[in-house]
């Protein structure tokens, strides 16, 4: 049961935090989410906002395969890159969870780098400051999706708030419970 003196959600709460879902399934490898980032925000060879991270090949189910997971920021709650910023560079965005680098207040001291588990945060030696993704903040305020999303060839990548994970599950269950019944149907008729 609701607090009616407390709203359901606070704005950064867990329902209103957004989040970059990747289908796995769907991803190619192409590598375009990584060129349309760059490219976007004008990054030199080096840096990257997110990446694209090849496990194979393998086989499965007697089937050669190659795996490819997304790996953007993950916009934490408590971010550690946050946390040990000296100058209150990285700051995080009240009203949806994302983080962010305010570069007029980063001095490059690289704390950041350091402490992200995930190598997040990445130097860029043509200002000397630290980069990282914040989910193109300037196009999502404009309804827009981030770069990485809109470039995607297989459409592999969701925008959305994270309660919004669960709908976009469900459907792609639905479809696969649908396909997988039309595919036992045809072998029922044939027998």
């Amino acid at each position: 049961m609701s607090n009616p003196e407390k709203p359901e959600s606070q704005p950064g709460e867990t329902l209103d935090r957004v989040h970059l879902f990747h289908d796995s399934e769907r991803c190619i490898g192409c590598y375009s989410c990584e060129l349309h980032c760059k490219m976007k925000n004008n990054l030199p060879v080096g840096p990257r906002l997110c990446r694209i991270i090849e496990i194979g090949p393998r086989t499965r189910q007697h089937t050669l395969k190659m795996d490819f997971h997304f790996l953007p920021c993950f916009h934490c709650e408590n971010p550690f890159c946050a946390n040990v910023c000296p100058t209150g560079a990285i700051q995080k965005r009240v009203k949806d969870g994302i983080v962010f680098v305010d570069s007029k207040l980063c001095i490059g001291c690289k704390c950041c780098i350091a402490a992200c588990p995930w190598g997040v945060p990445q130097w860029n030696p043509e200002t000397g400051k630290i980069v990282k993704c914040d989910y193109c903040m300037d196009r999502i305020d404009k309804g827009l999706k981030p770069a990485c999303a809109t470039g995607c060839l297989t459409q592999c990548l969701h925008f959305g708030k994270v309660g919004e994970a669960s709908d976009l599950l469900r459907k792609r269950y639905a479809e696969a419970l649908e396909s997988t019944d039309k595919a036992v149907g045809k072998v029922t008729q044939v027998l």
